[in-house]
């Protein structure tokens, strides 16, 4: 009755006059209002944006059709030799085979060993907070720090490693590890693997522990193994995250150069040179700016391919959720 009265008093002639609705161009004024404020937010980032990522994209691309040293403006125009040149070098081609190499290593090496040292420290395990903290430990340092730590682990017949082989009647095993040829990459690695794989772990178990405890309880109570549990409930639970992950380890493959600039610096013979050492030598060292900026450009093409294509066969039916999700809560 209390609303039925209020109702009824507003909508007598005793009610307060109400407003006209706003005309077609106080709308259009406030629409207009309400984008000039957002762009204003906006503009400083998009600014930082392009001037620190678009421009250099744009004018790497432009000189890598010049033969240019780095000095002054590039003048002496020489069409796509940089980049004929670029797929007739063994150096970038061998670069393409190993950054390949490291992609399959971590797809099928480094990621399920995080993962299965998340789903292990998800369990109620006596000091699992310490084993998390010390698995993640190794990607706070920076790439320069470790480098320096393995390759002081890894120095042929003064490094820890030789010595603990040696300690345990392994003598055989040791070796030049990072000045062999054939034991280069496979050293390179398990450095990555160290560094990485923690990070990967994290966020394992981010993605673990959002999925609801009820879903594995009842299967346990359906009679499902520990396997068909995790086979059948969690794997596709975390599927968004393992796809994330995969995508994260793909271009850091593709991208890498910290490491191996601080372990090997390509060496020995270019055996664990990567597309960015490649780039910062003829780049820094050769002052062949406009072949390294052929290599970036190469580089940048490769990640943007793969990164689309990614996007639109793989993570499509987690945007296109996410897309669900955000027109549903504004509806």
């Amino acid at each position: 009755m209390t609303s039925t009265y209020l109702s009824d008093k507003r909508s007598g002639p005793d009610a307060p006059p109400q407003p006209p609705p706003p005309s077609g161009r106080t709308r259009s004024r406030r629409r207009l209002l309400h984008w000039l404020t957002a762009m204003g937010f906006q503009l400083p980032a998009l600014v930082l944006f392009g001037v620190l990522v678009l421009l250099p994209i744009l004018f790497a691309i432009y000189a890598s059709f010049f033969r240019w040293g780095g000095f002054g403006m590039p003048s002496d125009y020489t069409g796509t030799d940089n980049f004929t040149r670029l797929f007739q070098d063994d150096v970038f081609l061998g670069d393409l085979w190993r950054c390949l190499l490291l992609v399959l290593l971590s797809l099928a090496l480094q990621l399920p060993f995080a993962l299965a040292m998340a789903v292990l420290l998800n369990q109620r395990i006596r000091g699992r907070a310490v084993y998390r903290m010390l698995f993640f430990a190794p990607y706070v340092l920076s790439e320069a720090i470790t480098g320096v730590l393995f390759g002081m682990i890894f120095a042929p017949d003064q490094g820890l490693a030789d010595h603990v082989l040696g300690a345990v009647g392994l003598d055989g095993l040791g070796g030049e590890w990072f000045s062999d040829p054939s034991t280069v990459m496979a050293t390179l690695f398990l450095v990555m693997t160290w560094k990485y794989f923690g990070f990967h772990m994290m966020l394992y178990l981010a993605g673990l522990q959002s999925i609801p405890a009820e879903l594995t309880e009842a299967a346990t109570v359906d009679g499902a193994n520990p396997w068909q549990r995790f086979r059948h409930v969690t794997l596709p639970l975390l599927a968004p995250t393992l796809r994330i992950s995969v995508f994260l380890s793909v271009i850091g493959s593709i991208q890498l150069f910290d490491l191996v600039w601080v372990i090997t610096a390509g060496g020995p013979d270019h055996h664990s040179e990567t597309m960015a050492v490649t780039m910062f030598q003829y780049g820094f060292k050769r002052y062949q700016v406009g072949y390294a900026s052929a290599i970036s450009v190469v580089m940048f093409a490769i990640s943007l391919v793969f990164a689309l294509a990614y996007q639109r066969f793989v993570l499509r039916r987690d945007l296109a959720g996410a897309t669900t999700n955000m027109r549903g809560d504004g509806a």
